[in-house]
């Protein structure tokens, strides 16, 4: 959440970043009245509460005094003034709400350093790493690969839960944790991040937390009876992990990271054909989450986009950094670089690299909705952390591109090197016998 302070002394900067995330900025004046109208009702009680503490006064005078029926006509109008006041309250608790939802649906201001743009057409390619490889035979797209490798099974994953989503069979359950094992080893003994097992159910506050709700509610899973809500990311329990807590400078930074299930309502126009792995409603993800002094965000940003290349670099896949344009921040965020692989095969996707990590700087964003602070020193008061969070990878767009990447002319694919321990010695995942298949078909 922005501070509301910034509204009442620089409207202007607000209505400024709301333009360059092309956001209508009327939403700015809405807020400048609600706010004016509070603070008018905060006054008025102020002054509802200070007139009947003058009454009371002159009652114990009167009663001192002997005059009784005084008194008692005064304490009428303190019963009536009672009235007024809880009215008043009551008028202020409706606007601090109406206050805070408001603000709660602002996204964060876009930092200077971020260029400007309307979508994505407007991101900026930093740099490209790998060389992509050249194949002189027909390549499949991975949805083929994937069904004859034994890793997905999209029909039996439509009859258990509908479409978007898939099963995965031997060799995909194991290609899966491989991944995942691989990804969290390379975070903790070589980045130092901490590993977390998080709830997959999370509280409506914890959402809100990290920004989720209220502004994204029609794309997440809820179970409205309990207020529990799938989560989209680990970025969202991790971060109501320190939530209400006052940190320990010494402490910082924090570096987390936890392996969970993603639950997403993925949201395909209607006639438009979503095939494969792309495009799910459930899928497994590393993420990596960061507090830190609010002076180190900036650079802590560059170490997180560090720390997801080395994942992609260790696969030897070819992949390229984009800094994300104003337009196309996600909410939380100042400033983000998104890392996109080279898939050859998945046309027409596949002429195109696609996103499987998105590194951001929320500043204090989400501190202060969830108010996680740390102390410099006994003497000063707390501030609100930064925070960052990062994928580390999506894994079903990291098996996209290994098994089009690494395809061979006779339907088998190269297991990269980083892998290989984490499947027992297996280099080459080979087309298994239908007769022989996993799935029983």
């Amino acid at each position: 959440m922005i501070n509301p302070e910034l509204l009442r002394r620089n409207p202007e900067s607000i209505k400024l970043s709301l333009s360059r995330r092309n956001e209508e900025v009327s939403i700015v004046d809405e807020l400048i009245g609600i706010d004016i109208q509070r603070r008018k009702i905060i006054s008025e009680i102020e002054n509802f509460r200070s007139a009947r503490n003058e009454l009371s006064k002159k009652i114990a005078e009167l009663i001192k005094s002997g005059n009784v029926a005084e008194a008692n006509k005064l304490k009428d109008e303190v019963r009536q003034s009672g009235e007024e006041l809880k009215a008043q309250e009551e008028k202020l608790r409706a606007s601090d709400e109406t206050f805070r939802y408001q603000m709660l649906r602002l996204p964060n201001l876009v930092s200077e350093e971020v260029p400007d743009g309307l979508d994505f057409t407007s991101n900026i390619v930093l740099w490209q790493e790998g060389e992509r490889r050249k194949y002189e035979f027909d390549l499949k797209p991975h949805w083929e690969l994937s069904e004859s490798l034994d890793i997905t099974d999209f029909e039996r994953g439509s009859k258990v839960s509908g479409r978007m989503f898939y099963v995965l069979g031997e060799t995909g359950a194991r290609l899966q944790r491989a991944l995942v094992s691989y990804m969290i080893d390379l975070h903790r003994e070589t980045h130092g991040y901490l590993e977390r097992s998080v709830p997959f159910l999370v509280l409506g506050k914890t959402m809100e937390n990290s920004s989720n709700l209220p502004k994204f509610a029609d794309a997440l899973y809820r179970d409205a009876e309990e207020d529990l809500w799938l989560i989209p990311t680990a970025e969202v329990p991790l971060t109501s992990l320190h939530a209400d807590e006052i940190l320990n400078i010494a402490d910082l930074p924090i570096k987390y990271m936890a392996h969970t299930p993603c639950f997403r309502r993925e949201k395909a126009a209607a006639g438009t054909q979503v095939r494969g792995l792309k495009r799910v409603h459930q899928f497994e993800k590393v993420e990596m989450y960061q507090f830190v002094e609010p002076e180190s965000s900036m650079d802590a940003l560059e170490e997180l986009i560090q720390h997801a290349s080395d994942v992609v670099r260790g696969l030897g896949l070819p992949f390229r950094l984009l800094q994300l344009c104003a337009g196309d921040l996600s909410f939380p965020s100042v400033k983000s670089f998104d890392i996109e692989i080279y898939s050859p095969s998945s046309r027409p996707h596949g002429l195109k690299p696609f996103e499987v990590s998105s590194c951001s700087n929320c500043t204090d964003f989400q501190s202060r909705r969830a108010n996680i602070r740390f102390r410099r020193d006994q003497a000063q008061r707390p501030e609100l952390v930064h925070t960052l969070n990062g994928s580390g990878l999506a894994i079903p767009r990291v098996i996209i591109a290994i098994l089009e990447t690494f395809q061979q002319p006779d339907g088998s694919v190269v297991v990269p090197n980083a892998l290989v321990q984490y499947l027992g010695g297996q280099e080459v995942l080979e087309p298994l016998n239908k007769s022989m298949n996993s799935f029983g078909r």
